[in-house]
């Protein structure tokens, strides 16, 4: 049912199945880096030491190998990027990952935003602990079902035999109910909002960096209401909320809606959700917010005392996003050069890159560099001086490039003479995407990179936009469905077909229903699988 915790082999702790990034392997058209022969991190079970020798660990990080190609194999690609951008490494559990400062940073700026966002709705943090006992998961009978397959469990502690086995966090509605059981008692105590940022673990079967880890970074929201209409417009205020985030700071644009019955999380009334289309047409649920209605406080007896002394069970939401937003925003806007990052979102929004080829350019140089670093930092730019001599500019160039920093600077001796500097775009790749003779007066140059790193967040959101639209294809037959989803796209059409309706969908064509999305046309429809009169489209794709 679940699977007991145990520590990895020493071996395995001394020569994990790690990725490396080569100090000095870079080349102009091809990032190189030291990946795996094969893909273990996406592929392999989870949950067991990592198997290499010492002599497979030494060949994996003397084979450098180039970035492969999204075209070529988009899998490839994404774990080449993650590994050569520095965003995370393999953990020595495979299934697990280690994330790198610069990775983590990207998740840090996810906190930074949400944060303020839950505060200003009311929630406040907090934290439970992440061993539950195996009891509470069994209160309530679909969260238990949809959760057993992939429960940790621990058996054994301090030597001795536990009494009662405990479930490492894969969600904490049950000990948050058991919680609230306790500090809820009349209508004066709610609504309760609370939210918690840590870790959960979930005992994956096939594992793949950001988007499906055994264990992961979250935020998970949890409220208790007196109304279901409160429940109601808390769980739709969330998924809101998730929706803003999405298009304004990391121009992912996301569809939001409506989970079918299927797809909805174990224990709730209704999930909502956020879709959004990677860069190989492979949906990703990057949110979701779930109307819980009374299942689990009843499952708990988590009541109150209403207005009129009467006793009520509590109407509850939770809702989430994870470190797997960083999976997304890399499958979104990364090219065959590495990463791309929303200047809201990056965690270096411009890199400044002095040249100089003689001693005696080298203090001018500097000088005029350090003087840009201040005035663009002090205008509250996330900005990094790259002032290491060990590297070459075009090595500088490759590496920031690959890291997805939005703009970078170039300062020589002769825009020093001439008081100005180069700005490239990372956006626009070559020549097309370099301006020449910016001013280097802080004002005029600050003001210029503010706009074009306004314009690198619009034009990388109107992208991924086109490229959304352009393949969800609209379908009013099974037979087009299956067409649609054959050709690597999305479809979606009019449905009310029943459950075993939605899993024939997804045995014969690998795809599910991704949501009802809240934009809905009205028109009269007629469903693509049964005939009948459907009220709703639905879309449908494979996911991750």
């Amino acid at each position: 049912m679940g699977a007991s915790l145990r520590l990895p082999s020493l071996t395995s702790l001394l020569f994990p199945a790690t990725t490396r990034y080569p100090s000095s392997s870079l080349r102009r058209t091809c990032f190189l880096r030291n990946r795996p022969a094969s893909s273990g991190f996406a592929t392999a079970p989870s949950g067991t030491a990592s198997p290499e020798t010492k002599s497979d660990a030494e060949r994996l990080r003397s084979s450098d190998q180039a970035v492969t190609p999204r075209s070529k194999d988009f899998n490839a690609w994404y774990l080449d990027i993650i590994a050569s951008a520095e965003l995370a490494d393999y953990g020595p559990v495979r299934g697990t990952m280690v994330i790198r400062p610069y990775g983590y940073a990207i998740w840090e700026a996810i906190q930074e935003y949400l944060n303020v966002k839950f505060k200003e709705t009311g929630h406040s943090n907090m934290y439970f602990p992440q061993f539950i006992p195996y009891s509470f998961i069994e209160k309530e009978a679909s969260h238990v079902e949809g959760f057993s397959p992939e429960l940790a469990l621990v058996t054994v502690g301090g030597g001795k035999e536990l009494e009662e086995k405990l479930v490492v966090r894969p969600t904490s509605e049950t000990i948050v109910n058991h919680m609230f059981t306790q500090w809820i008692h009349s209508y004066r105590d709610l609504p309760l909002m609370i939210n918690q940022w840590a870790n959960v673990t979930r005992w994956e079967l096939r594992t793949k960096p950001f988007i499906r880890t055994l264990e992961f970074l979250w935020q998970e929201g949890h409220t208790a209401h007196a109304t279901p209409e409160e429940a109601e417009k808390e769980a739709k205020q969330m998924i809101d909320i998730y929706t803003r985030f999405a298009f304004e700071e990391t121009a992912i644009p996301v569809i939001a809606g409506r989970k079918s019955r299927l797809e909805t999380f174990a224990g709730a009334d209704i999930t909502y959700t956020i879709e959004a289309m990677m860069g190989d047409r492979k949906a990703l649920q990057a949110g979701t917010s779930h109307n819980l209605g009374q299942n689990f406080s009843r499952a708990f007896e988590t009541q109150f005392q209403d207005e009129n002394g009467e006793r009520q069970h509590v109407w509850q939401t939770s809702w989430a996003v994870s470190t797997r937003f960083v999976g997304g925003i890399i499958m979104t806007h990364g090219d065959d050069t590495g990463l791309m990052l929303p200047p809201k979102i990056a965690p270096i929004q411009v890199v400044i890159v002095p040249i100089w080829k003689k001693d005696t350019e080298k203090t001018g140089v500097l000088t005029a560099a350090t003087s840009v670093k201040e005035a663009l930092h002090t205008a509250g730019i996330r900005v990094k001086l790259d002032d290491a001599e060990q590297k070459t500019p075009g090595w500088k160039f490759n590496f920031w490039e690959m890291k997805g920093v939005p703009l970078r600077i170039e300062i020589g001796p002769r825009d020093v003479s001439s008081n100005c500097v180069v700005v490239s775009r990372r956006d626009i790749p070559g020549k097309a995407g370099k301006v020449f003779g910016i001013s280097m007066e802080p004002s005029t140059l600050v003001a210029y990179v503010k706009e074009k790193l306004e314009e690198v967040q619009s034009s990388l959101l109107e992208k991924a936009v086109t490229f959304r639209d352009s393949n969800i294809v609209d379908v009013n037959s099974y037979d087009e469905l299956k067409e649609a989803i054959s050709s690597g796209k999305w479809a979606r059409g009019p449905w009310c077909g029943s459950d075993s309706d939605e899993q024939r969908v997804k045995e014969e064509t690998g795809a599910t229903i991704r949501c009802f999305p809240f934009e809905q046309t009205g028109e009269a429809k007629t469903c693509l699988m049964t005939g009948n009169s459907a009220e709703e489209v639905a879309i449908f794709a494979k996911s991750y």
